[in-house]
């Protein structure tokens, strides 16, 4: 069955689909969202040998706040055994490194090297032009008040 949009030469899915009710939840707007970006940021980060999840990690290990392996798996919603083979991939490569805890020996704080902190920082670039390549359509007070509000949303601070 031809609708009358579908007939119209250069018409995009999206064109004609926005007026579907799920084009106003919240849910399907963020994951959508998240795989344009996703593609983005995978194609920016691929010069650096990364990809989004191994990115997070490698950012999370520069932030000099020593996250354990198991606060990185909740903050980034990933697995367990999904960090640990993320730890791994960087660890081989020189990039980050693990020690024990300092309260707890048990638990391993991983922290960048310093080649993992100059690949860090070229890979920061890229991403952050990815993300301005995803945001396009946005001026940047509505990227900011964006960030502000997904802040709050998931962790209730701005």
């Amino acid at each position: 069955m031809t609708t009358e949009v579908d007939a119209q030469p250069g018409t995009r899915p999206e064109d004609k689909l926005v007026a579907a009710s799920i084009s106003l939840d919240a849910g399907f707007l963020l994951a959508k969202l998240h795989a344009a970006g996703s593609v983005l940021n995978n194609r920016a980060l691929a010069d650096f040998g990364l990809k989004e999840r191994s990115y997070s990690v490698l950012a999370l290990a520069n932030s000099e706040l020593e996250p354990t392996q198991r606060e990185m798996a909740e903050f980034l919603s990933l697995d367990p055994s999904q960090i640990v083979a993320l730890i791994d991939e960087l660890e081989q490569r020189g990039l980050v490194i693990r020690a024990p805890g300092k309260l707890d020996r048990r638990a391993k704080i991983v922290s960048a090297t310093a080649e993992g902190a100059a690949l860090f920082r070229k890979a920061e670039a890229a991403a952050r032009a990815a993300e301005a390549a995803a945001l396009a359509g946005l001026s940047s007070e509505e990227v900011g008040e964006l960030k502000g509000l997904l802040r709050k949303a998931l962790w209730n601070r701005d």
